[in-house]
């Protein structure tokens, strides 16, 4: 088999890999990445076709990486960010997130951003800010753009948020909203520590805020 038509169908699986993990994230699958990925297959598949190149267990292996690095720039950089905030180095972690906003993310990468900057600004007492955010977010959600793994996450730090205004009925409710969400999702498991600690006041959850990543 040539090497441009293999460069095709490494291209076609794993579009169908990382789409499939989508789903199994029950995320919205992406146009915006399907695209990518196909830009960048034919492109270097033109390019094998036009030299001559021969097929190269080290090549496919690049062009995937390639690939990832590519379509996944966001999630990449989310998770960078996420790192730095959970050190407290939220000024850092806020760099990162403008700049992955920067980069053309699809619809599911930039609601994960914006997730993380509102657990960022959580995080750091602008419970204001946060709240708003959140509640924002949630609107896109209601219109079914958001997946349910996002969407389980908002409800969970929104919740957090209330409770740290001491707004417990609130919080309450978006804690039975994350469990409705996605009851096996460890935001689900989160919002059923909260709920516990607010019957029994028993000692909180030792990691309150939920920063999902990739």
């Amino acid at each position: 088999m040539s090497t441009p038509l293999l460069l095709l169908l490494v291209g076609l699986a794993f579009a169908v890999f990382i789409g499939g993990l989508s789903l199994l994230r029950r995320e919205p699958l992406s146009t915006q990445f399907a695209l990518e990925t196909m830009f960048i297959t034919v492109i270097v598949s033109g390019l094998a076709a036009l030299t001559g190149l021969s097929a190269d267990p080290i090549f496919f292996i690049l062009f995937v990486v390639v690939l990832y690095l590519v379509t996944m720039r966001v999630r990449l950089l989310v998770d960078l960010g996420t790192l730095f905030a959970r050190r407290k180095n939220y000024n850092f972690a806020e760099r990162i997130f403008t700049t992955a906003l920067r980069l053309w993310p699809d619809a599911n990468a930039r609601f994960l951003v914006q997730l993380n900057q509102g657990v960022s600004s959580l995080q750091q007492g602008a419970l204001d800010d946060a709240i708003t955010l959140f509640k924002e977010l949630l609107l896109q959600a209601d219109q079914g753009k958001i997946g349910v793994k996002i969407e389980a996450a908002l409800h969970y730090n929104l919740g957090i948020a209330y409770r740290r205004k001491d707004l417990e009925p609130q919080a309450v409710s978006e804690f039975n909203q994350v469990v409705d969400t996605w009851p096996l999702s460890e935001s689900a498991h989160r919002a059923n520590a909260a709920l516990s600690y607010g019957r029994h006041k028993s000692k909180p959850p030792s990691s309150e805020e939920d920063m999902p990543g990739e």
